[in-house]
């Protein structure tokens, strides 16, 4: 009798004839893709025949790279799960950043997580903290002191050096560059703002602003030119957020400025999420009652989340922001179901190389303190933005499948390589994600673009998406075969390189 060699296997995991979607090579085909110790090792035609200890039959999905959103303020597991049934295998804490970013690793790997997290430096916290306020609690604290006075001034000479040294020394501990939230501080200068991206010029960072309100209907033009110019002043990556609910009916013009800068080589870059309303602490300064009105707000376009409350009067608002000024609020920028404010909405998330990004809130419960843990399963009575949960899932429900108006392949890519890009330069590593080729990390998602949709609600903000077979993060599934394994906690740190 004669033996038949039998091919040992080469990899752990081969997906087995998915449509896979590579958006840096372009390629779009139904490919084998192996996966071994936390890396992509083949990503082979059919033919080729492959082999591995498990095999799966991917046959009408797609795998692309794992979904990287550089916009997350989930710190909590249960907050990060739900991202994770949604795609994301990287989410990052950019906007708001972290005031001890050590710790915030530290905390993070001490809990796991689900999938990969990241902080930048907090100019923020940073700012409260040389002014006098206790900043220990990080994100907590910097919507518990939203209305703080010593927040609201300009700081002194000396006070803005401090701030600087504290970003100088967070950046070296590996933060992504430095968040900026800098339409929440009317009072802070133009001159402290080019000082912060001078420091992110001279360390090869970047910085990431919510931009300012200047109290006028067109408040994100003004805002987004303040970024312009000081990217034009200092050389410093600049990055807008959530375009979408800071520039409001003046996209079109806020895009065109965009555009400009970067034909003339700045290098500026921009993220959107696919929702009219936005989510912050009722304590912010531009939802002040005298404030609504320039924006087009009215008082029930305010929706507090710990009692599940539409704001009926001038009087309750100021009641909840000087009581619980962290209290979390759901507020209608741009009105979904107004034709020319989808629009708005539209257009802010198609613009050329617009990174998808969630701003993913953290749980709110009026029985759970801010920063506290929440069980897994989520229970129904806590609230988040829908935001948390279906970002992602939206954008290939509704853009690509439903209007049609979005490629699949383009879909993904502003999903995985552009936040990839965005970060490429504060981050090498970033360089081997948002890619389904050998030796990039094996990151990937798999999913039915029949299906794939987003059950999130502003009603039930807690609903998982469906659609997604895997989710894959460093190798390891943790939505395997299209079930959750809630315990399964392979995310790893992505860290900052100054220059």
């Amino acid at each position: 009798m004669m033996e038949v060699a039998v091919p040992l296997p080469e990899h752990d995991l081969v997906l087995l004839g998915a449509r896979v979607i590579d958006p840096e090579t372009g390629l779009d085909e139904l490919r084998d893709v192996g996966i071994t110790a936390g890396t992509i090792t083949a990503v082979a035609a059919p033919r080729d025949r492959i082999r591995g200890r498990r095999e799966v039959d991917c046959a009408g999905q797609v795998l692309a790279p794992g979904f990287i959103d550089l916009h997350s303020h989930c710190n909590e597991v249960a907050a990060r799960t739900l991202q994770v049934c949604d795609g994301v295998t990287t989410a990052l804490e950019l906007e708001a950043g972290q005031a001890d970013v050590s710790a915030a690793y530290n905390d993070m790997a001490a809990q796991g997580s689900p999938n990969h997290y990241g902080f930048s430096a907090s100019w923020a916290l940073a700012r409260m903290s040389v002014a006098g306020l206790d900043v220990s609690r990080q994100l907590d604290a910097f919507l518990e002191h939203i209305n703080a006075p010593d927040w609201h001034r300009r700081l002194t000479v000396s006070e803005q050096a401090q701030m600087i040294d504290l970003l100088r020394g967070s950046l070296g501990e590996g933060a992504l560059g430095i968040g900026v939230l800098l339409g929440y501080c009317q009072e802070s200068t133009g001159a402290e703002y080019m000082e912060v991206a001078g420091l992110a010029a001279d360390t090869g960072t970047a910085t990431y602003t919510h931009v300012r309100d200047f109290g006028r209907p067109d408040s994100g033009l003004f805002g987004a030119s303040e970024v312009v110019a000081a990217a034009l002043s200092t050389g410093a990556h600049m990055h807008v957020c959530h375009i979408n609910s800071t520039s409001t009916r003046s996209i079109d013009a806020v895009q065109q400025l965009l555009a400009g800068a970067r034909e003339q080589g700045l290098r500026v870059t921009s993220e959107a999420y696919p929702y009219g309303a936005g989510s912050t602490g009722v304590g912010a300064a531009f939802l002040h009652p005298d404030a609504l009105t320039h924006d087009g707000l009215t008082i029930d376009d305010i929706f507090y989340l710990p009692t599940r409350e539409r704001m009926h009067s001038v009087d309750r608002l100021r009641e909840l922001q000087a009581t619980d000024p962290a209290g979390l609020v759901i507020v209608n920028f741009l009105r979904e179901h107004d034709p020319a404010d989808l629009g708005f909405l539209t257009r802010a998330m198609l613009a050329p190389d617009t990174a998808v990004a969630s701003d993913a809130m953290p749980l709110t419960h009026p029985r759970i303190r801010a920063g506290e843990s929440t069980a897994w399963p989520i229970p129904d009575d806590v609230m988040t933005h829908p935001r948390t949960a279906g970002t992602f899932s939206r954008v290939l429900r509704w853009y690509v499948r439903e209007l049609g108006i979005l490629d699949l392949a383009e879909a993904v890519r502003r999903c995985s390589l552009v936040p990839a890009d965005i970060l490429r330069d504060v981050a090498p590593s970033m360089q081997r994600k948002g890619r389904v080729q050998v030796g990039c990390d094996a990151d990937l998602v798999v999913f039915d673009p029949d299906t794939v949709a987003d059950r999130a609600t502003y009603e039930q903000p807690t609903l998982t998406s469906t659609g997604f077979q895997f989710v894959i993060v460093g190798g390891v599934p943790v939505v395997d075969g299209g079930q959750l394994r809630a315990d399964v906690r392979p995310g790893k740190a992505v860290r900052g390189e100054v220059r």
